[in-house]
């Protein structure tokens, strides 16, 4: 006796699933390699029309810093007055507007707050992953479950309040906890957050790779090639891709992907800048 239609979208339905987190599973080293570009080597070459100039981050002017520091005292005294409201709610017994309360502050944790400067935006190079702080740990293994919970790591679907918070609680623990061993970890998923999720924000995701490996320069995850991948694709700065895919092939030895395409890469790029140095088109 044949299936039943609904069986059969079922089924169908669950293949679809089953193909999906095969196929994530078989590309554990790739999937951070952004995107189908990353997975797909041949199909890359260098677009002689392309942007090769990089986006401008420096401050504007001193009336810039006053400005931002401004809001960020004003946004400051708003979460605090907003707690302060809660808690007058809770302790008057007035379970709605309680409620409403809890409701604004567990939605501002899902708003991406900038700082606008990105000596700001990004914690200082000058810190080391030295100590094991349980604290520390707790909070990213916070952020980690809410990347997961977010859909991190399964392609094309994921949220992206849960991504900010997750970037947040990340932040959150560096600033806290400076000298956590969990420190470098958090930078790299900082990057990854601003990379894959955030669009328009590739300045600040490799400022957050690069902390990475300032902090600590044997880091596991592969943050120099994906600093290299958004430099060379997004933010068209060739020199810079091509010192640190150079460095990959030193670095990264445990993720042979990223020592092929980095290697096929180089051959591109010094290809292309010997070309443009002789005048070809």
């Amino acid at each position: 006796m044949s299936s039943c239609t609904p069986c059969r979208h079922a089924g169908s339905f669950l293949l679809v699933l089953v193909m999906i987190s095969v196929l994530s599973a078989c590309n554990l080293d790739g999937r951070w390699a952004g995107g189908w570009l990353s997975k797909n080597p041949s199909s890359q070459s260098v677009d002689p029309q392309a942007d090769t100039s990089v986006i401008d981050l420096s401050i504007v002017d001193a009336r810039e810093v006053d400005i931002v520091e401004q809001v960020l005292a004003a946004r400051d005294e708003y979460q605090s007055s907003l707690q302060q409201l809660h808690a007058f709610y809770r302790q008057h017994r007035h379970e709605r507007k309680a409620r409403w309360s809890q409701q604004e502050i567990e939605g501002l944790k899902t708003v991406q707050q900038f700082r606008y400067v990105m000596e700001a935006e990004v914690s200082s190079a000058d810190l080391a992953p030295t100590d094991e702080i349980p604290e520390a740990d707790k909070l990213y293994d916070k952020a980690v479950k809410l990347m997961r919970d977010g859909g991190h790591g399964i392609p094309g679907i994921f949220r992206r309040d849960s991504m900010v918070e997750a970037a947040k609680v990340f932040r959150d623990l560096i600033t806290r906890y400076p000298s956590s061993d969990k420190i470098d970890d958090a930078a790299f998923f900082c990057g990854e957050i601003h990379k894959e999720y955030l669009p328009g924000q590739e300045e600040i995701a490799v400022k957050w790779y690069e902390r990475a490996w300032a902090w600590n320069p044997k880091i596991e995850h592969p943050a120099r090639f994906q600093a290299a991948v958004v430099y060379d694709y997004r933010l068209h700065d060739r020199d810079r891709a091509l010192e640190l895919y150079q460095s990959v092939l030193k670095t990264e030895v445990d993720h042979p992907s990223h020592i092929r395409f980095a290697a096929r890469r180089i051959e591109e790029l010094v290809g292309s800048l010997k070309a443009a140095h002789l005048g070809y088109p």
